[in-house]
């Protein structure tokens, strides 16, 4: 695909990031972690090597500092993490190589429901929503107010989220769905199951992303942070 790649630093906040954006990009996912995670979690890596392969540019973040990350209270605050999140959407949309890219989110743990809250501030922006083994409960009265297609994605074993994500879609308005992948437990370390995991993310993209946006040129990243 020819993706090229660069570490970033967003403000306010000064939070770091990488950011990989394919020639002829189709989309911008935009990855908020889980709780103790960050912009290397291997799952969430994973999934943006996928997207990246399938042609959508990936942004990959750390929600908090090094030293916010080791506060409890700031590691569960949904609604600093969300924050966050929309200050990375902004910033995408000042981007020259990702202004023209229409944005999805991967949320996943405690990110999904950051993800959810910004989906919910930020409606003309934000495109689509996936949550993986998210806890969408914690997005609270935002909920209601999420316009942007959204898909849970949860294992079939991992009971107590499985519950609480079908209480949330029910809370949901918009093009809203939930994909129960077997026999996987709560970070889907199964064998086959982040494979799961990725094909329902890129089979939603395509179809609430992508099928939206027109084709769009990515020209090369310069070299270097910024």
């Amino acid at each position: 695909m020819g993706s090229t790649a660069r570490d970033v630093r967003i403000f306010p906040g000064g939070i770091d990031g990488v950011l990989r954006v394919p020639r002829h990009a189709k989309g911008l996912v935009i990855f908020a972690h889980g709780t103790g995670s960050s912009r290397t979690s291997p799952r969430n890596v994973a999934v943006a090597m996928a997207l990246d392969e399938h042609g959508y540019a990936t942004l990959l973040l750390d929600l908090l500092t090094t030293s916010e990350a080791t506060k409890h209270g700031q590691v569960f605050d949904v609604a600093l993490l969300a924050l966050r999140l929309e200050h990375a959407i902004r910033w995408a949309a000042r981007e020259p190589v990702t202004r023209d890219l229409r944005v999805g989110l991967f949320g996943a743990s405690t990110g999904a429901a950051a993800a959810l809250v910004a989906a919910s501030n930020l409606t003309h922006r934000v495109a689509a929503v996936v949550s993986r083994g998210g806890r969408p409960d914690l997005a609270g009265p935002s909920l209601e107010e999420v316009a942007a297609p959204t898909l849970l994605v949860v294992g079939s074993e991992d009971h107590g989220v499985l519950a609480l994500n079908e209480r949330a879609l029910a809370r949901l308005h918009g093009p809203k769905d939930v994909a129960i992948v077997p026999r996987a437990t709560h970070l889907f370390p199964e064998p086959g199951a982040m494979n799961h995991v990725v094909a329902h993310a890129i089979a939603w993209f395509d179809r609430y992303l992508a099928a939206q946006a027109s084709s769009v040129t990515s020209p090369s990243l310069p070299q270097g942070a910024s």
